[in-house]
């Protein structure tokens, strides 16, 4: 059920009139999970919801899906033609100066700028000013519950003893010189999955040199390479436990083919070791102290780390992204390079911290989530210090 009145809070702490939500299509999931909506709806028509700071909710729907928005409270409004429309929306919207909606200046922020231009236009041609929603989604879209926290954790510790057999596994067909390829690590990953009753929307990065040099290699039985000794395998999965409403956990772990690692190795996963624990250091250090901080700063004290080591240009991907129902979720992002995420952390929400240095060779990245409390910040599962060495 969506809470009106917590809505209402957050619209009079940011001194906005209301927030303006949108959709045809199912074209803003964002929408339909803040505002509960049955997501198997038939929504060939445009409907607005506005949530107002003061006083009920109004709904505007077609006169074709008159109960589109029936599960929720409020008066409606309906139309039939275009003209009918754009009357009943400055009905709508009457005693309203700014509002917020799915939309980010600039595009700065693509995850939250789900309302196409036209309709902002339309928004503004009735004399609204049209603020963004991003810290709105956040709040009501990326904060977790107890229960969902809970989750995490025990997906967390059946991913970690999952990864842990996956390069045990690759070991053991090494040494017994048994094949094995990428792709068919892969697909054991994925039913281990099943097995520990864990779901995910994609399957895992299974990859050895030089394919771990492409942060988002997938891959597949034509072009899959088989792991042999001496190469540097790197694993990263997420999934979540299969139930309702459960969030993912998410995390990338490298290890080497063999007794010894070799130095280079060694050396560039120091590197982005050190990336990685100063940014968890400086978000625990924050939130401990009660200072507030926002994604891209998080992202700027790890990229310090691998620039300073003369690896700025390797390091090609944001340090972290917000985690929820999705692997990717809607709340802020580590991020100062794809986008500058001005968003503020917020108790409540969890991430992935995950730099990364990709060369022409090989490529290393190492990945651990972080989870944000009132007082506290904390990484949600095992850590990796080092290299594995997976035959040793």
């Amino acid at each position: 059920m969506v809470d009106i009145k917590a809505i209402q809070d957050e619209l009079k702490t940011g001194k906005l009139d209301g927030w303006l939500f949108y959709d045809h299509h199912h074209r803003d999931p964002i929408a339909a999970r803040v505002l509960s909506l049955n997501g198997d709806l038939m929504m060939t028509r445009r409907w607005f919801y506005l949530v107002p700071s003061r006083g009920e909710p109004r709904k505007l729907v077609h006169r074709v899906e008159k109960n589109t928005l029936d599960s929720l409270p409020g008066k409606t409004i309906v139309y039939s033609s275009w003209e009918e429309l754009q009357k009943s929306l400055a009905k709508l919207l009457a005693g309203s100066r700014t509002i917020a909606m799915q939309y980010s200046p600039d595009n700065n922020i693509p995850y939250i700028g789900l309302v196409d231009a036209g309709t902002i236009e339309l928004i503004r041609k009735l004399k609204k000013k049209v603020a963004s929603s991003a810290d709105l989604v956040q709040k009501f879209e990326a904060t977790w519950t107890h229960t969902q926290l809970e989750g995490h954790l025990e997906a967390g510790r059946r991913i970690d003893r999952i990864c842990r057999e996956a390069f045990a596994r690759a070991a053991s067909f090494v040494r017994e010189s048994r094949p094995l390829k990428e792709h068919e690590l892969q697909a054991w990953i994925m039913q281990q999955f099943r097995e520990a009753r864990l779901v995910t929307a994609e399957p895992p990065i299974v990859a050895v040199q030089p394919n771990n040099g492409n942060p988002h290699y997938e891959p597949d039985a034509a072009t899959a390479l088989p792991i042999r000794a001496g190469d540097l395998l790197l694993l990263d999965m997420w999934a979540k436990l299969d139930q309702p409403d459960s969030v993912y956990y998410d995390i990338t772990w490298v290890g080497y083919v063999g007794e010894r690692v070799p130095d280079s190795y060694a050396t560039i996963f120091k590197i982005v070791r050190q990336a990685r624990d100063k940014a968890v250091d400086f978000v625990k250090d924050s939130v401990a102290r009660g200072r507030e901080i926002h994604g891209w700063e998080v992202d700027r004290v790890a990229r310090q780390v691998i620039r300073k080591a003369g690896y700025a240009k390797n390091f090609v991907h944001r340090t972290g992204h917000s985690i929820g129902r999705e692997v990717h979720g809607n709340g802020a992002n580590m991020d100062s390079l794809e986008t500058r995420d001005d968003r503020k952390i917020i108790p409540g929400t969890c991430f992935s911290i995950e730099p990364g240095i990709y060369l022409p060779e090989f490529g290393i990245r190492s990945e651990v989530n972080v989870y944000v409390g009132k007082r506290e910040a904390r990484v949600t599962g095992a850590v990796q210090t080092e290299v594995l060495a997976l035959l040793r």
